[in-house]
């Protein structure tokens, strides 16, 4: 595998960068941007992710219509929020009929706009302006764009075809969802950006994984999907490569690595690869961005001190959650991060304090496997999504054939493919569980966001939701509903890791159940190399950058932090 430098990108004008959140896309791309700029090119860079960190990156103010960077004079930054564009955008819909609907259907539009769909909507737009300007196309020889974490990038990325067969199926000439009432004058803009998209002769969508089983898996089903699109992935570049081992930590970490490659997923077959080290330091400032790609040796100080992080033990967090009564518990996190195997090592911790404890889980059944579940009082449910997602559209679509005209029936099948969906559809199922286990703890390793249960009350209190969904809500849903806004019966732990991207990921949820009044005490830290005993310089040294990471979630904890050691497998121990 060769290392990676800009020469492999040098045909493209249009790049994207996209993988799971943390692999290092933001660094990839923006060291990119940089050299490519240092040759002499004009350079924009674009990012449309919420969790990005441009300003760190290059240590200035970013502003949404372009900052030109001092010293790289030819590399112009442009850092999109798409929170507030979907503020904006949801205002755009909802403002004509402020005065004209009562107050709590506004409330409901305004909920049903509050959901990622909308998100990405709204960064979709400015997107697609970089992407398909006349004037941007001819100022910048090269445009960057930072994409966000994988299904983040897939759904922003289905948008053009989607949204286009939307409005091309609605034969009435309005809008059959919120999200597409400011769509109707983009269809021109969209169709270019999908050709754009679609043409390798002047796009060039690189994946970055990280030498991780769960990453390198999520790129090949990137790799399956955008194929689906018509969109050619060309390359792989693997980040974060450890060059060589010199204690039995570094050696457990360079054979994990070796062996995710070695059994890298047949989806990635024929893919150019290209392998990045590895780096000691935070990829923040242009010096550092300028030796990123460059391939130089590290600096490394071999006597890194490393104060280790005062921070609680997963014990403690279940020896509380044993005396609290609290019956129903989730473990909170984006993928990747371990939420699985936190829930597993909770259920088993309650088990084993005499509770009687059931374990609901996402994961796939054979990913089970992984984890030893044979402890006395523990039950294992196993939900499968798209059985349930069938379930729920099913039902949803009987209920509306029987009430409703084609016309009213073609709104509720456009309503079904939005990605708040499967959340909803998922949320029933752990309702029925919850419903079925009062004598059990449920520990459930998938949490809903603030946005599903915002619009699951919404539908309770307002009837003409029900209509727009054509489903009702289910007894279990209403009585699982206000339990979790009972801190005496309810508990979120947020997982998360040490760096910078699962730290923004873990905060923006807690702020969207924060919208519901759901409280979230204890957060775990998983896979903190700080608590470890490495006396490898490369681990030390990034060891030593998670003290920021770890201060920043003892603060919002309020000192309820939990600490997992580093081990090579990525479980609990």
């Amino acid at each position: 595998m060769n290392a990676f430098d800009i020469n492999a990108l040098e045909p493209y004008k249009y790049l994207f960068f996209t993988g799971k959140g943390g692999v290092g896309k933001t660094s990839v791309s923006c060291a990119a941007a940089v050299a490519f700029a240092d040759a002499g090119e004009r350079v924009l860079i674009v990012s449309t992710d919420p969790a990005s960190n441009m300003q760190d990156v290059f240590e200035t103010e970013i502003s949404e219509e372009g900052t030109r960077i001092e010293d790289c004079p030819n590399l112009t930054v442009m850092d999109v929020d798409p929170l507030k564009e979907a503020a904006a955008y949801r205002e755009n819909v909802v403002g004509p009929y402020r005065g004209i609907l009562p107050d709590d259907a506004i409330a409901n539009i305004e909920e049903q706009l509050s959901g990622s769909c909308t998100i990405e909507i709204a960064a979709f737009d400015r997107f697609a302006w970089a992407l398909t300007d006349n004037d941007v196309a001819t100022r910048y020889d090269r445009i960057v764009f930072d994409t966000a974490p994988t299904g983040h990038t897939l759904r922003t990325l289905e948008l053009p075809s989607a949204w286009t067969n939307y409005l091309d199926e609605n034969s009435t000439g309005t809008s059959c969802l919120g999200q597409l009432s400011g769509l109707g004058d983009k269809r021109e803009t969209y169709a270019k950006a999908v050709a754009t998209l679609a043409d390798v002769t002047q796009t060039g969508m690189v994946l970055v994984a990280r030498p991780q089983t769960p990453t390198l898996e999520e790129a090949a089903r990137s790799r399956a999907e955008l194929s689906d699109l018509g969109i050619v992935c060309q390359m792989l570049v693997v980040n974060g490569m450890l060059e060589q081992a010199t204690d039995e930590a570094s050696g457990e970490m360079l054979d994990a690595q070796e062996k995710a490659l070695e059994h890298m997923p047949e989806g990635l077959a024929g893919l150019r690869m290209y392998r990045n080290p590895l780096r000691s330091y935070n990829v923040t400032g242009l010096d550092f961005l300028r030796r990123f790609l460059k391939g130089e040796a590290d600096r490394l100080m071999t006597s890194i001190e490393v104060e280790r992080p005062d921070v609680r033990s997963l014990d403690d967090l279940v020896d509380e959650l044993a005396g609290s009564g609290r019956r129903v518990i989730f473990t909170m996190g984006k993928g990747g991060v371990g939420k699985t195997s936190v829930a597993v090592d909770i259920a088993k911790g309650l088990a084993r304090r005499g509770e009687k404890v059931r374990l609901t889980t996402t994961d796939p059944a054979d990913h089970l496997g992984n984890f030893d579940l044979d402890t006395p009082g523990l039950s294992v449910s196993h939900i499968d999504e798209k059985h349930e997602l069938e379930a729920y559209e099913t039902e949803v679509l009987d209920t509306a054939r029987k009430t409703m005209g084609d016309e009213d029936f073609s709104y509720i099948q456009e309503s079904l493919r939005s990605p708040c969906t499967q959340e909803i559809a998922v949320f029933r199922a752990f309702a029925d569980i919850v419903a079925k286990a009062d004598e059990e703890v449920v520990v459930i390793d998938t949490a809903p966001t603030g946005h599903t249960l915002l619009l699951l009350e919404s539908t309770q209190s307002y009837d003409e939701q029900m209509e727009s969904t054509g489903g009702e809500v289910p007894e279990s849903v209403r009585e699982l509903l206000p339990r979790l806004h009972d801190p005496a019966q309810t508990e979120v732990v947020i997982v998360t890791l040490p760096e910078a991207t699962p730290v923004y990921e873990a905060q923006r949820l807690r702020d969207d159940l924060d919208r519901t009044g759901i409280d979230s005490r204890w957060w775990v830290v998983n896979q903190c190399l700080s608590l470890g005993d490495a006396t490898d310089p490369m681990l030390r040294a990034r060891a030593a950058s998670e003290r920021q990471w770890l201060d920043r979630i003892d603060d919002m904890s309020k000192g309820l932090t939990v600490g997992i050691p580093w081990n090579a497998s990525g479980d609990v121990r």
